[in-house]
């Protein structure tokens, strides 16, 4: 018995060791897309031990922001992380070793990643894209729909790749008036929603 033991030990062993090696791997944290900073968003500077450089800033239309000792930095089409070594590294001139965290305190993203809505919503706008977005999650930002919309012949108008664009037909009135819930369609970044006017 224990001569059997000892010969089927080393299989044993050899076949753990197996599964261990091929046993998938969790996907990183930092794998995940990292929010991409755009026009309109509002950024907080922190500088370690520095009040006096740590400030609140929007990104202007240009994409472009103003912190104290640096000017006219290009913030957009970037990360936070990205955008906080570039700060440290211009800082680096003035004080030594600084350390620098920025945090996107008020959300509008990249024009690319925006979801707009034209037409008869209550307020028209540019929304920031969220993941698992849907229509109904647009019409709650927009105020809902005016009395003159013509809701269920709403389109949303979305790139297809290649310069082309494909409308998806919407029914709003369906979905807001009714709750057809079937009617919520799931939005994606650059989407248009427009809706138009009824005729009557």
């Amino acid at each position: 018995m224990l001569l059997a033991a000892l010969i089927w030990l080393p299989v044993l062993c050899s076949c753990s060791s197996h599964r261990a090696a091929t046993a998938p791997t969790p996907v990183a944290a930092s794998e995940a897309s990292e929010y991409v900073i755009g026009p309109g968003d509002v950024l907080k500077i922190f500088v370690w031990q520095n009040p006096d450089l740590s400030v609140t800033v929007p990104v202007r239309p240009d994409g472009r922001i103003s912190v104290p000792l640096l000017q006219d930095m290009v913030a957009a089409q970037k990360t936070p992380t990205q955008l906080s070594q570039d700060i440290k590294t211009g800082l680096s001139a003035f004080i030594q070793q600084p350390e620098v965290t920025v945090i996107v305190t008020e959300f509008v993203g990249p024009y690319s990643e925006q979801v707009r809505v034209v037409g008869e919503a209550t307020k028209p706008q540019a929304i920031p894209y969220r993941a698992r977005m849907s229509v109904l999650d647009v019409m709650i930002a927009a105020g809902g729909l005016t009395q003159f919309a013509a809701g269920n012949r709403s389109v949303i108008v979305r790139r297809a790749g290649g310069g082309q664009t494909e409308q998806i037909p919407v029914k709003l009135d369906s979905l807001l008036k009714d709750g057809d819930i079937s009617a919520n369609v799931e939005m994606m970044p650059g989407d248009i929603l427009v809706i138009p006017q009824s005729w009557f």
